[in-house]
């Protein structure tokens, strides 16, 4: 019998993370055949290479390179048009049956133009999902409406991927596949976590990561960065641990003044990309996730570790009682942070239930795409609400 081609593509180290489960998943199915595509953030020298991550584990079935030395609207904007090109004659190379991409960055929704002009299916993760201060929360709506299979991590999700017109018999709450890994990865103790990133932890340690918010322009965006590391400065006795923003409009920026505030700072240190084994195992050593990265609302309640989310970045998801929101002024953060410390807050962290965990999340969305009709998934039909 002919295997069902499933082609996955990643762009970044943080979505390849969340696919890492399902990719072992399919890989370990002899009824499939894995079919892999690295592009974006991972073919590049100044985001650490991360392709080589991925291929101590899999077969890269194809390299898309198609960032330009840019990160303004203009650069993005060709870099989309590159991807687009390129995703179509890969497509035509490979052959899958259907396609899997996860979220809602800029290359993936050209990947996703690209399969829908050659009538390849494909199914979304994490739609449904809102991060109402960035552009993302467009680009996510629409690849969805360019799917034709979703996976969604909370009800709530799946109840607006309904309400954007698509069959509630293709939408699949399957929890977080990602949050996979905290049961499949074995993770480093303090002694291993401190030797594999030389640097020794103090009494009181935070991970930051901080992205663009690409609705607002870069002033604002510098302006806000520069209020947190201001806050940070004044703690005592306190290790920061920073890995470091995205590739998109003034990701550049934000990195720069990373680089000059470790440069000065010697309780902190500074990170392209941690990799999945270290992220996760820092969330055991850390008190806290600070800044706007979605790993604080998704994976950090299942450390029952607090978060603090400076900002409209996240704006709209779903989040547990360890989150602490905050506007990007430095009043705020001071307050938020002495409120991640305070004793009635950590002795609420011990009960926290994290949202999106669901079990054996990867293997079942694996299932579906293995046995799901897919010979009449092109031919959509927009369901209206009753």
């Amino acid at each position: 019998m002919k295997k069902r081609k499933i082609c996955i593509i990643t762009g970044t180290r943080a979505d390849y993370g969340l696919l890492m489960p399902l990719l072992h998943e399919i890989k370990n199915d002899a009824d499939l055949q894995l079919q892999l595509i690295a592009t974006g953030m991972h073919l590049s020298q100044e985001f650490g290479l991360t392709y080589k991550e991925i291929e101590k584990d899999f077969e890269i079935d194809k390299k898309i390179e198609i960032l330009l030395s840019s990160d303004t609207s203009i650069g993005i904007s060709k870099s989309m048009g590159l991807a687009q090109i390129s995703f179509s004659e890969v497509y035509n190379d490979l052959n899958p049956d259907i396609i899997v991409v996860l979220g809602d960055r800029f290359e993936i929704f050209s990947a996703v133009i690209a399969a829908l002009l050659t009538r390849i299916p494909v199914a979304h993760m994490s739609g449904g999902e809102l991060t109402q201060g960035v552009i993302d929360d467009s680009i996510r709506h629409s690849i969805t409406k360019m799917s034709h299979i979703h996976f969604v991590a909370t009800e709530e999700y799946k109840k607006r991927v309904v309400q954007l017109g698509e069959d509630p018999k293709k939408i699949f709450n399957y929890g977080e596949a990602g949050l996979d890994n905290l049961v499949n990865l074995t993770l480093l103790n303090k002694e291993e976590f401190e030797n594999s990133i030389n640097f020794k932890l103090k009494k009181k340690c935070l991970l930051i990561t901080y992205h663009p918010t690409t609705l607002d322009n870069i002033q604002t965006v510098i302006l806000d960065f520069q209020n947190i590391l201001d806050s940070l400065a004044d703690l005592i006795d306190t290790s920061l641990i920073f890995t470091k923003a995205n590739s998109d409009e003034g990701g550049r920026k934000i990195n720069k003044m990373i680089d000059d505030y470790v440069r000065k700072n010697k309780n902190s240190i500074a990170f392209v990309s941690l990799g999945q084994v270290r992220y996760l195992s820092a969330l055991k050593f850390v008190d806290a996730v600070i800044g706007n990265s979605s790993s604080g609302i998704v994976e950090a309640p299942s450390f029952k570790i607090g978060t603090i989310n400076i900002g409209s970045r996240q704006k709209g998801r779903v989040q547990s009682k360890s989150t602490i929101n905050c506007k990007p002024e430095k009043e705020f953060i001071k307050i938020a942070l002495s409120e991640l410390y305070d004793k009635n807050f950590q002795k609420k962290l011990k009960s926290v239930i994290n949202p999106y965990v669901q079990s054996k999340s990867s293997y079942r969305t694996k299932e579906t795409l293995k046995n799901i009709n897919i010979s009449d998934l092109i031919k959509k039909e927009f369901k209206d609400l009753p």
